[in-house]
């Protein structure tokens, strides 16, 4: 029998023993079959060309849920936290960001400034509102709420470029907005969490400006400059980086998870929501204000996914710097995922309409994507 298949109808018979356990009042033992669904239903996404990009985000479920049957196991060992990675993780996938990057990237402000500067201005004004108004109106304990505002007030993740490409936007404004953007969250973000999340939590914004330039600015540096001198030379490490981050952003979520298990019992799926809220409404808005700039269809459609998708990783650092991963991080840990999912189904829409403008990625673009 096909492998695929065979998984899906595991994924089914799973996900069945779980919902009766659940129903008899099992919850404990539904667990391992709850696990078993998202593994499964990963596998059995692999065979299908237009579910295969959602795998890696249900292996980030099945992890979660293991988090939440079984915290103990993520917590610590041996009196080691675990919380203790959670940095050197993020310095890792920010160094595998930098080896992506090049400081040609850079020059992509000269040659279009208008397009970067709408981009990085919407970003840095829709999400950081967006989350202080979800967070005022949401009545979470004030870390809580803490971290909707902090996911908002977060740079862009890589991620945004991968969706831009799929969405048949405009790739190159992507990644120059998206390393605008990282090179000023060490001021953008620091003053913004000041301002918005100072009447939830205390804000130490020097302390996180230097947490910031610690955790993306001198990995991505080191990135760079390695890309620079050995780009095409260290083929294992081209291999590498891309798992290694996917393995340390599933990990950094199910740390979090582990630690904010309580809390995400209690409020988790109101926090889902508002999350999601966050998160389309960025695209939304996003859309909306290139269109108010009169930019072109593939322009709007990057703008509107670079505000909509923020740096999770860095946002749970931040949440950990803070001392505050249980709470919050909870937030930032939800988004990251979620953003993954709604991206993907918006790229897969977009990709099926050609923008007006007829725009085809250059051998340049297609390039850096596959690379």
């Amino acid at each position: 029998m096909n492998l695929y298949k065979l998984s899906s109808g595991l994924a089914v018979i799973s996900c069945i023993v779980a919902l009766v356990m659940i129903f008899n009042g099992d919850t404990q033992q539904a667990g391992p079959f709850f696990i078993a669904f998202f593994i499964t239903l990963a596998i059995a996404f692999r065979g299908y060309p237009m579910l295969k990009g959602f795998a890696y985000t249900v292996v980030i479920f099945a992890a979660v849920t293991t988090a939440l049957f079984y915290p103990q196991y993520f917590k610590e060992v041996d009196g080691f936290l675990f919380t203790t990675l959670i940095t050197p993780l993020i310095q890792l996938i920010m160094f595998g960001m930098g080896t992506s990057m090049s400081f040609k990237d850079f020059v992509g402000v000269a040659k279009m400034p208008r397009g970067v500067f709408i981009g990085v201005t919407s970003h840095f004004i829709i999400m950081p509102l967006l989350g202080f108004t979800l967070a005022s109106l949401s009545n979470f304990p004030p870390e809580i709420a803490a971290g909707i505002i902090l996911i908002g007030c977060s740079p862009n993740g890589m991620a945004s470029n991968v969706i831009s490409y799929l969405a048949k936007a405009n790739l190159a404004l992507s990644i120059t907005i998206t390393a605008v953007s990282t090179m000023l969250a060490p001021l953008m973000t620091p003053m913004l969490m000041k301002l918005l999340a100072g009447s939830f939590v205390e804000i130490h914004a020097i302390d996180m400006m230097w947490d910031i330039l610690k955790m993306v600015i001198i990995p991505i540096g080191a990135g760079l400059v390695f890309n620079h001198f050995f780009h095409g030379k260290v083929k294992w490490l081209d291999t590498a980086m891309p798992l290694v981050s996917m393995f340390g952003i599933a990990f950094i979520i199910v740390i979090i998870t582990a630690a904010g298990r309580d809390s995400l019992l209690t409020i988790g799926p109101a926090l889902v929501m508002v999350v999601l809220i966050h998160n389309l409404c960025g695209y939304t808005l996003g859309y909306w204000s290139g269109r108010l700039f009169k930019m072109s269809e593939r322009d709007c459609r990057t703008i509107a996914i670079e505000v909509g998708m923020q740096n999770g990783g860095l946002a749970s650092g931040l949440a950990k710097a803070m001392g505050k991963i249980a709470t919050v991080g909870l937030a930032p840990a939800i988004f990251g995922p979620l953003m993954n999912v709604t991206g993907s189904i918006l790229a897969s829409y977009w990709h099926r309409k050609q923008p007006v403008d007829n725009y085809k990625p250059s051998d340049e673009e297609l390039h850096r994507h596959n690379n």
